[in-house]
């Protein structure tokens, strides 16, 4: 069952879940985090400390409001609109990553957040 958590940026909440997986279940065992945003296009990534690798959700086709683990930078992404190799609206990452989750709230309201420079998730 998909786990419940909140998304809170320049004290902004959106509501989210992570999927039932062993990558998303590790994640959600070292919550809250809280972490220093990094921006790429419509991408906001961030270091998360936890190493895993790519699993059965690997992916560069992703959409915006999924939420990723990106192993080489050991990295939470969350997509809500074009990055910088998109060739159409849909986001692409730099590399493949793992689908932990998705933004319950629309992803287009991030891109009002742009700029801001700290993230925490927690659990609902």
């Amino acid at each position: 069952m998909p786990e419940q958590i909140k998304i809170i940026i320049d004290g902004k909440e959106l509501k989210a879940e992570l999927f039932d997986t062993e990558c998303s279940r590790k994640i959600a065992d070292v919550l809250p985090i809280e972490s220093e945003i990094n921006e790429w296009g419509d991408e906001f990534y961030f270091s998360i400390g936890i190493k895993m690798s790519l699993d059965i959700t690997a992916t560069r086709k992703v959409k915006a409001g999924d939420i990723g683990y990106w192993p080489p930078g050991e990295a939470l992404a969350i997509f809500f609109g074009k990055t910088p190799l998109s060739t159409g609206q849909d986001p692409v990452p730099a590399s493949e990553v793992n689908i932990v989750g998705r933004l319950i709230d629309s992803p287009s309201i991030l891109k009002s957040l742009k700029g801001a420079k700290k993230i925490r998730i927690e659990k609902e």
